[in-house]
């Protein structure tokens, strides 16, 4: 009877064992069931940044800092924090190139149209407000609250709008394009920096360096091919004047384009040319600048009958062999995106077998 009674306290014994095993083992599989569908906070993911954010904090284009010139020529440097809104555009290649890169909205007024602008921009610059009055005073931009001028040399003198430091005081931004005389020689280079530093100042850089890369590639290719013509003639850029002829010599623009395409420049001291002088330089082929636009027949014919048709010009090699073309001032004077128009009509009357 005894021992009966201690083989059932060890069969109790044991039961409770297994009793307790079972719940221990049942607590342990609850325990990670619930580590898989209820994660512990420390391994919580962290908000993430927004790829916008993260741009502006590590990548902000702004602030740009741009080279540009005062009315004394001297290099200076202008800080953009951001891009300009209200923009006041005089002077062709300052509307036009604002228009290539596509910022018509930007522009509060322009003015100082010489022609037309190019087919391409015709649809916005209907856009914007075009000012009859062609270089407006300075009172009359100060009324217009603008926080950018853009616009050449000339325009910042004394007569007219005054010199940058004026309007950098009241934090309106300038740019002087390149060529129009603020730089120390007037290049093809020039004419792409203007682009490239337009598109900086308003955060549109890949439209800019788009627009240069393919100009660039169309000059190469114009220029590459001239370098294979045996004829390199002497090249007079010049405009009639009442005593004799104005050049443009080998710091103009004009210049610089005729020497890209290998043919030899007609210089002048002080790029003045007396009619006689003219007349023993004899070169063979000449292009004489007009102010009309550029797509008008009977402005370039008149250009060029200014010097066919003079007497005293009749004996020179350009004229009795008709060589004499007209090209219009904003194809190669400050011609932003019209410098392939120029280089192209460069080398049509350069190199007529160019063309065929």
């Amino acid at each position: 009877m005894k021992r009966n009674r201690v083989r059932m306290g060890i069969i109790m014994m044991l039961m409770v064992s297994v009793l307790a095993l079972m719940a221990g083992c049942g607590k342990t599989e609850q325990a990670k069931g619930a580590e898989t569908t209820n994660p512990s906070v420390e391994n919580e993911p962290v908000e993430a940044v927004s790829p916008k954010d993260e741009t502006d904090l590590a990548n902000s284009h702004y602030p740009v800092v741009i080279q540009t010139y005062n009315y004394a020529k001297e290099p200076i440097e202008v800080t953009f924090n951001k891009a300009p809104e209200r923009v006041f555009a005089v002077y062709q290649d300052s509307i036009e190139t604002l228009l290539a890169l596509g910022l018509e909205d930007k522009i509060i007024a322009s003015a100082g149209l010489d022609q037309d602008v190019k087919p391409d921009y015709q649809q916005a610059f209907e856009k914007i407000n075009y000012l009859t009055e062609f270089s407006p005073d300075k009172e009359s931009v100060v009324m217009m609250e603008p926080d950018f001028i853009l616009s050449w040399y000339s325009y910042f003198s004394d007569k007219k709008l005054g010199d940058v430091d004026y309007w950098h005081e009241r934090n309106i931004g300038t740019y002087m394009m390149m060529n129009s005389g603020a730089a120390p020689s007037r290049t093809l280079e020039n004419e792409y920096t203007d682009i490239l530093n337009l598109g900086k100042i308003f955060d549109v850089e890949e439209k800019a360096e788009s627009i240069v890369a393919e100009m660039k590639a169309e000059v190469q290719n114009i220029v590459d091919s001239a370098s294979n013509m045996v004829e390199k003639p002497s090249v007079l850029v010049m405009e009639v004047e009442k005593d004799g002829v104005r050049v443009y010599g080998e710091n103009t623009l004009g210049g610089d384009m005729v020497k890209a395409l290998g043919a030899n420049l007609v210089v002048a001291p002080e790029n003045q040319m007396s009619s006689e002088a003219l007349i023993e330089a004899n070169p063979d082929v000449i292009f004489t600048v007009y102010f009309g636009s550029s797509s008008s027949v009977a402005d370039a014919e008149a250009a060029v009958d200014s010097l066919m048709s003079e007497p005293k010009y009749a004996s020179l090699s350009a004229v009795k062999n008709n060589r004499v073309y007209a090209i219009s001032l904003g194809e190669m004077y400050c011609s932003g995106t019209r410098t392939l128009d120029g280089i192209k009509k460069l080398a049509e009357g350069i190199y007529p077998d160019l063309t065929e």
